[in-house]
């Protein structure tokens, strides 16, 4: 089945899709700095206009849509300007897009601020957009641990079925649960993945070079940190999880990144206010490969950048690939009868009329 992704970013939703069988024709991302990073590991050229640039003619017909507008308008960290911000009315785009090409399915994936008693009326009526052009919804805020990805990261996903279908998506079952466990509903599911699982082989990373530039030659492509002090913004929360845990979000910013869980444990000391034990002052950033380890990203999937701070936002701005991949991997079961009967269908007019 063919898809087109807008918003592409470095393609983690994407290949997603593409591990279960999906075949990206056109990807589309105005940011430069992902533009090397998508069409090495998609072996895909990317289209690099703004996508109000993009008339639909010039966007091939697919089965399905996919990609996330950007979630900086909506995030609850952010100004929450929502649709009054230019990026917020980018969703307008993707509806404008998907109304003019009707592909069968469409998948659009955001922050859980954009349900926020603030964003939730303008929410509501980009649903009604969607539905009013032709699909039977659904949305859910997903826990990416449920899953398998080793991460507290929560996203808001929608999709929707063309209603010539006549189905409705339903979400995938969770995999994963803080407790290994069988249930009756849910069937076995196994325990989070824990950053032991997701890390414990990697060797020690190194530092970045001099004003955060890249090292060469890394055994282990992208396994290097970003240098630099911790602002105030860091220290007022614990940024430090055990082994045994699971990740803080990983965000799209090497100053927020979560420390390694080999760091020294951090102790509160007043309001917001955090400080490293000074008992055993130990402590360094996961390294660019370490998050995207956590997003589930294969050691294949390399990251290119001219600096260090370029890749941390890459891997934090992607949906983590195994949760693309539970979303993909039900349509592909919803959808793909259907298709192979569509090809069945054309194949026996074609013959007919030869």
């Amino acid at each position: 089945m063919k898809i087109i992704s807008l918003f592409s970013g470095c393609g983690g939703l994407d290949l997603g899709f593409e591990n279960v069988g999906f075949k990206i024709i056109f990807a589309n991302d105005v940011d430069e700095d992902i533009w090397e990073t998508f069409e090495k590991n998609h072996h895909l050229e990317i289209d690099k206009r703004s996508i109000v640039d993009i008339p639909s003619a010039e966007i091939p017909d697919a089965d399905g849509i996919i990609g996330g507008p950007p979630c900086q308008s909506w995030s609850l960290a952010g100004e929450m300007r929502g649709a009054k911000d230019e990026r917020g009315q980018l969703f307008y785009e993707y509806v404008r897009i998907l109304k003019e090409k009707q592909p069968s399915f469409f998948v659009a994936e955001n922050v859980p601020g954009i349900l926020s008693r603030t964003h939730l009326p303008e929410f509501i009526r980009i649903l009604r957009r969607f539905s009013d052009i032709g699909y039977s919804i659904n949305y859910a805020t997903l826990d990416a641990r449920d899953y398998g990805v080793p991460q507290e990261r929560r996203r808001v996903v929608i999709v929707g079925y063309h209603k010539r279908l006549r189905k409705r998506f339903e979400f995938p079952r969770p995999t994963h649960s803080k407790v290994a466990t069988v249930t009756l509903d849910h069937g076995k599911l196994k325990e989070w993945v824990t950053l032991k699982d997701a890390l414990g082989d990697l060797p020690v990373a190194l530092p970045a070079q001099v004003k955060n530039k890249p090292n060469e030659n890394l055994a282990i492509p992208n396994h290097e940190y970003m240098n630099g002090g911790f602002s105030t913004i860091f220290m007022s929360r614990n940024r430090k999880k055990d082994w045994c845990d699971q990740s803080f979000t990983i965000q799209a910013g090497g100053r927020h990144a979560p420390l390694h869980p080999d760091s020294t444990r951090m102790k509160k000391i007043g309001e917001d206010e955090w400080v490293f034990d000074s008992g055993s002052p130990k402590f360094r950033r996961l390294s660019v490969r370490e998050c995207a380890r956590i997003q589930t990203f294969p050691d294949t999937f390399i990251f290119y950048y001219r600096n260090v701070a370029d890749g941390y936002k890459m891997v934090g701005n992607a949906v983590p690939v195994k949760l693309a991949e539970a979303i993909a991997a039900k349509i592909i079961d919803d959808l793909m009868p259907a298709s192979k009967k569509k090809i069945s269908a054309d194949r026996k007019r074609k013959a007919k009329r030869a």
